[in-house]
């Protein structure tokens, strides 16, 4: 099969992508979804029109938020700081009801594509703007998230992070009722950026199966967000689903390259946060932004080195529990899948290692769409 074949079938199937940072440029730049944005200039890897080039029906927005002070008017505030993305969201689709719409429930994707729409889901990257009330996970799920990652970077009220101190060895007490109550919910529990004792703490108290929505294998990439073979094995036995991440960072330990830090260094002191910047000097920092990337480019993994980690996970879980979330805008990017439009690439690289096109559908969404429905039936008999 050539790559035009590959792109075909690419095409032909359903795809989802369950974790994309595309709210961050939205609210910082922002972006047009309807327009084609050049990915170099702009910190934007999908718009519409990318999502039509790559053939992309689906994809989780995830409502990100930086962890903060763990006090009640600091969770206050980041809850209107989530609830304001998901505004932000649906101001950025609305205007395009014959391209995108907003998505709840997972039927959405394929009736979507089968009228030539795009389906956007969201999902809540760190429960950090939960605080400590299971009241706003209702309300969350009212404004249409339907999975929530329980941290990010930090510990926070839930749980450990994958990357802070073991504050509670896994779960908090608190964490143990949040994830009780998404399964009453229906919402997908999310263990990407989880503590490995908070991921077995989640498996042990989840009635219905979890993902990690935007990870890789540890085995291949030691670093502490990835999943390493003994819990991919325990989320497969649970029915879970592990999403390839293509963050280079996950993929493929980096290569040292300090004349780009360094210019990158400069970049961020001169100018500070991008977004208390006027709109001119937004635009003269995209400019030196751009050069920077010209002049020192990153030095990125490749298709397969991502698929690496596909061939590893689906020889330890099996081919009914590994997917696809690129994290694309939140770092997600690889030499020769840049972009949401150079996706078919990934499909290219499945083919011609030999995975049968049943399985790659699997991958792209069938996996997943199978843990969503797990998780919406267990709502509807609770």
């Amino acid at each position: 099969m050539n790559l035009n074949d590959a792109i075909a079938f690419h095409k032909s199937i359903l795809t989802i992508d369950t974790h994309v940072d595309t709210p961050l440029p939205i609210k910082r730049e922002p972006i047009d979804l309807g327009q084609r944005y050049d990915p170099f200039f702009y910190k934007s890897k999908l718009d519409l029109p990318r999502m039509d080039a790559g053939g992309l029906d689906a994809a989780f927005f995830a409502v990100w938020t930086p962890q903060g002070l763990r006090n009640d008017s600091a969770h206050a505030a980041i809850k209107q700081s989530a609830l304001d993305i998901i505004e932000d969201i649906h101001r950025s689709v609305n205007p395009y009801p014959k391209r995108a719409r907003l998505a709840f429930n997972s039927g959405d994707a394929e009736k979507f594509q089968e009228q030539g729409i795009h389906a956007i889901y969201m999902g809540l990257e760190n429960g950090y703007p939960i605080g400590t009330d299971l009241a706003n996970l209702d309300l969350f799920y009212e404004k249409g998230i339907r999975y929530m990652t329980l941290c990010h970077t930090k510990n926070n009220e839930i749980c450990d992070s994958s990357t802070d101190s073991s504050e509670y060895g896994g779960l908090s007490p608190f964490g143990y009722e949040v994830v009780e109550r998404m399964n009453d919910l229906g919402m997908m529990v999310d263990v990407s950026h989880l503590s490995d004792a908070a991921v077995e703490d989640v498996l042990n108290v989840s009635r219905a199966p979890i993902i990690a929505s935007h990870s890789c294998a540890q085995a291949l990439c030691d670093h502490p967000r990835n999943i390493n073979d003994d819990l991919l094995k325990k989320i497969a036995m649970n029915g879970g689903v592990i999403q390839l991440c293509i963050l280079t960072d996950y993929v493929r330990t980096p290569a040292d390259n300090p004349l780009r830090d360094s210019a990158r260094a400069a970049l961020k002191e001169k100018w500070g946060d991008m977004e208390f910047l006027s709109e001119a000097d937004k635009d003269i920092y995209r400019q030196e932004r751009y050069k920077i990337n010209q002049d020192f480019p990153l030095i990125l993994p490749t298709v397969a080195d991502a698929v690496n980690h596909i061939d590893h996970m689906v020889q330890i879980a099996g081919i009914d529990h590994v997917g696809i979330g690129s994290d694309f805008d939140g770092g997600g990017a690889l030499s020769d899948c840049y972009d949401v439009s150079e996706i078919p690439n990934i499909t290219f690289e499945l083919l011609k290692r030999g995975y049968s096109k049943i399985d790659i559908e699997k991958i792209w969404s069938g996996n997943i769409l199978r843990v969503f429905e797990a998780v919406e039936k267990l709502k509807i008999n609770s």
